[in-house]
């Protein structure tokens, strides 16, 4: 499916042919029982009950009696909600534009229905009835026209998804259920031939209609000709083998090759390297790029490779959380994803780099906690992951609301020590949760600065001020003004929510727990441990992302305007960075197998110590 950023381009102007479309069937209608009913073929569609009723046999009976009850009312709206249910609970990718389409056209083609019957007037055939007649018109047939909604509907989004014997299988038989549909109506003598006709008519339509205004045109599915088309690109694919099916897998490839990228090398991950062997898959061909298809987890290893490399990454969401894909404000089908970000363009991002007593140094893009967040990640089922997504952590999180507080310590950029307690500690290079909501409301991945979230609620009073003040910062939230807001003695600090939540900003940031504490990276666990050490590295990762609005344009951002990532004029690896080009990094980021040691890397911008000035003073510079 798409989202909100593709949603705005396609208006619901089709279904403004709604009333056209039950005018037509209207008129259909009167002329059925009116100036036509006694002409050739109208006239001969009596006889065509009267010989099916003559020949019923108890196996037709029982198949049509199955296929009726399949098309009724009560069947039509529960196998709606269930699909529609699936669609929206649908691991890793939920399709909520599929499960507006098929929820519309079913409710739609009803609609059409109804007002039809209180113009159109028909009695049903003259023989005997196998079904309850309902007191509704015999033109159209309500059952055929739900059914070609409904299973018709699901044909359409199977023809979308699915590839190739598997889809003609699927979509060929769901097509056959209408058909079956209509002809029981007939041999069941609940409804002429013209009647089922045009309920098949008047459900077609509702479909193409509904189809039309929700979901993308054939064309935005399509890459469009890459001006590198004549040209062979290579590209590293990383796949999880479980986050990212056959079918996703073979549609990435597809439009990798649609885009010039005619080699591709392939690798999956394992539960012992997350990165699918990327370090050694990069010295083997030399990539213009690599296209990482899974979860956060899976992004944050294969971004510890590459950042610093000059090699630009590519994100196909398919994770629980995809939450650096959110914050970037992807769409959330990973090839639309893929689709919308290779139309845009290469931009530097910052990282962090962490380091702790069970943890060597590495990288994460995301996020990294330590106490309560940690241990809602390090215990949600993985068998409810899979079944309800991200839902998953909140389930797990219930579970921890009652643990005991831990005693920190935090030093920002080589300050003096503060010491806290608190129920979770999270170092964010971006801040947006599921839901929109705003954890860390200040981080931004161009920033050159990491944030920093105390969470300390006291009793059911805290947890409700710190709920409150998050939700009302979210997307349509009503803004409340924080409670106990004021600084607690260091520049940048702020301390909100009746104290639950306190924020920080440094480039570096050293924390120490008193006991050891489960932590977590981007959403994988590592061991507990007493102490974290987290860096920021400005722009060493090279993203690809979708083209900045009409709007920006002008400006030439580097980075688009969506949340979390604000536009910036001559921003890192920018539109007019040549192909390849390596952004600003550290000098320390450590050298990996396959990738070159730089000498030429500039220093980090900035260093450590600077507050919210080193961030003005370093966009300004650039």
């Amino acid at each position: 499916m798409t989202n909100s950023h593709e949603a705005g381009a396609r208006p619901g102007r089709p279904l403004l042919w709604l009333p056209v479309q039950t005018a037509v069937v209207v008129a259909l209608g009167l002329l059925v029982t009116g100036p036509l009913a006694h002409r050739w073929p109208l006239s001969a569609e009596d006889g065509v009950n009267r010989v099916l009723a003559a020949r019923r046999t108890p196996f037709a009976t029982a198949l049509t009696d199955g296929a009726s009850l399949l098309a009724s009312t009560e069947s039509v709206i529960v196998l709606t909600l269930v699909c529609t249910a699936v669609l929206l609970l649908v691991p890793h990718a939920p399709r909520w534009r599929e499960a507006a389409f098929l929820a519309v056209a079913v409710a739609a083609q009803s609609a059409v229905f109804l007002l039809v019957t209180l113009v159109v007037n028909r009695e049903r055939p003259d023989v005997p009835h196998l079904d309850p007649a309902p007191p509704t018109s015999s033109f159209p047939s309500g059952h055929v026209g739900a059914s070609v909604a409904l299973f018709g509907g699901l044909a359409v989004l199977a023809s979308r998804r699915l590839h190739g014997v598997r889809r003609h299988l699927v979509t060929g038989l769901l097509l056959a259920i209408p058909l079956l549909v209509a002809f029981s109506r007939v041999y069941r003598g609940m409804h002429h031939t013209s009647d089922v006709v045009a309920g098949l008519l008047n459900g077609a339509c509702t479909l193409a209609l509904v189809a039309a205004a929700l979901l993308p045109r054939p064309a935005e599915e399509a890459a469009p000709p890459a001006p590198f088309a004549h040209s062979t690109r290579r590209a590293v694919v990383v796949r999880h083998p479980r986050a990212c099916g056959d079918g996703t897998a073979a549609r990435v490839r597809t439009l990798l090759r649609d885009h010039g990228y005619a080699e591709q090398r392939w690798t999956e991950t394992t539960a012992g390297d997350p990165s699918g062997a990327l370090a050694s898959c990069l010295g083997g061909i030399h990539p213009e790029l690599v296209v990482v298809c899974g979860g956060d987890g899976t992004v944050r290893a294969c971004a510890d490779v590459v950042a610093g490399t000059g090699i630009p990454l590519a994100i196909v969401p398919c994770g629980t959380g995809n939450l650096l894909a959110r914050n970037l404000r992807l769409p959330t089908d990973p090839v639309a994803a893929l689709r919308e970000a290779l139309r845009g363009q290469a931009v530097g991002l910052d990282v962090g780099r962490i380091r702790g007593d069970g943890i060597a140094p590495t990288r994460f893009a995301v996020m990294a906690g330590a106490g309560f967040d940690a241990a809602m990640v390090r215990d949600a089922s993985a068998r409810l992951k899979e079944r309800l997504g991200w839902a998953a952590y909140v389930v797990s999180a219930v579970r921890h609301l009652g643990d005991a507080r831990m005693r920190l310590s935090i030093r920002l950029d080589g300050g003096a020590p503060l010491e806290r307690r608190a129920r979770m500690v999270v170092i964010g290079n971006v801040g947006t949760l599921q839901g929109g909501l705003p954890l860390l409301p200040e981080a931004r991945p161009d920033s050159g600065r990491l944030e920093v979230v105390l969470l300390d609620p006291r009793g059911v009073t805290g947890w409700l001020a710190a709920a409150g003040y998050l939700a009302s910062r979210a997307p349509g939230g009503r803004r409340q003004r924080a409670s106990g807001a004021g600084t607690a003695g260091t520049a940048g600090t702020r301390s909100l929510a009746h104290g639950s939540l306190e924020y920080f900003d440094a480039a570096r940031i050293d924390l120490r727990f008193a006991r050891p504490q489960p932590r977590e990276l981007d959403g994988d666990v590592f061991p507990a441990g007493t102490r974290l050490t987290a860096e920021v590295e400005p722009g060493a990762l090279r993203v690809w992302l979708p083209a900045p609005a009409e709007a920006d344009a002008p400006a030439r951002a580097g980075i688009p305007a969506r949340a979390g990532v604000p536009a910036r004029a001559g921003a890192l690896a920018g539109a007019d960075a040549p192909a390849g080009a390596v952004p600003p990094a550290p000098e320390d980021i450590p050298t990996r197998a396959g990738t070159p040691a730089r000498s030429d890397v500039p220093a980090r911008a900035g260093g450590e110590g600077g507050g919210h000035g080193h961030r003005d003073a370093r966009t300004a510079a650039q």
